[in-house]
């Protein structure tokens, strides 16, 4: 009797140290997906002359891994100062982790662009700039007027990016989705209060939307715009440390 029972402890005690080893085997397997992150190495010439031909390259890494399958490498630029027309063109996936795609600039200025870069469920858009030819002007302020809107910085965002997907072909009774992408020195801004202010002087209708961060840095919700007309959508962006940022867009509605 009292060597079965010997062989009993004996067989439990190995069965808890087994377990206490798988779970510290899950623990350290959740610890190292945590410790990933997407990253992209954006790179682009500082300078080039008006025509010639530019090579944007975004390189893919998810921790130690190459990323050959992103779900998206989109490259966006834009006239420094002209955020809302910008351009947006499709990379070339090289299947080796790297994401290119050629572009020219047909005038002098400073150019900035993003890599928008969506894969292993994370998004990250870092952000470079180019001087074509003469460049800008070097009187150039932090706070930018076109088109009927303005970027105003608090003085506590310095280094916030905010990027708004405008909706296109909006539509009476259909819901859009409203997104923006805030990035803090090329890093996504993450735990952000953000809230979209609509307004449509016309009709007195004058809302207020709160977004969720559905990934990080990337903040959104659904809009059902209830008459047609001109709308004017205020982004807020507040946290913790006392920042308040806001960026105007305009959004026409039709039938």
């Amino acid at each position: 009797m009292g060597r079965r029972i010997l062989i009993l402890i004996v067989a439990l005690t190995m069965a808890v140290l087994a377990a206490c080893n798988n779970d510290n085997d899950t623990d350290q397997s959740q610890e190292s997906e945590e410790l990933k992150m997407l990253e992209v190495d954006f790179e682009v010439v500082d300078k080039a002359d008006v025509g010639e031909t530019v090579e944007l390259n975004a390189i893919v890494t998810y921790g130690d891994e190459k990323v050959k399958d992103a779900d998206e490498v989109t490259f966006e630029y834009w006239k420094q100062g002209n955020e809302e027309d910008s351009t947006k063109i499709e990379a070339n996936n090289n299947e080796d982790g790297t994401y290119t795609a050629q572009v020219s600039f047909d005038s002098d200025g400073v150019y900035e662009m993003y890599a928008h870069t969506t894969a292993r469920d994370l998004h990250t858009m870092p952000k470079k700039s180019i001087t074509i030819g003469d460049g800008a002007s070097s009187n150039h302020e932090d706070e930018h007027q076109h088109d009927g809107e303005t970027h105003e910085h608090s003085g506590h965002g310095e280094g916030l990016d905010m990027h708004f997907i405008k909706p296109e072909n909006t539509k009476v009774n259909e819901e859009v989705k409203l997104t923006v992408n805030l990035q803090m020195k090329d890093e996504p801004f993450e735990g952000a209060r953000v809230r979209y202010e609509i307004v449509n002087d016309n009709s007195d209708i004058h809302d207020w939307v709160d977004a969720d961060e559905t990934v990080s840095g990337e903040y959104t919700n659904s809009y059902s715009f209830a008459k047609e007309g001109m709308y004017k959508i205020v982004i807020h962006v507040e946290n913790d440390e006392g920042l308040h940022e806001h960026t105007e867009h305009q959004i026409e509605v039709n039938k």
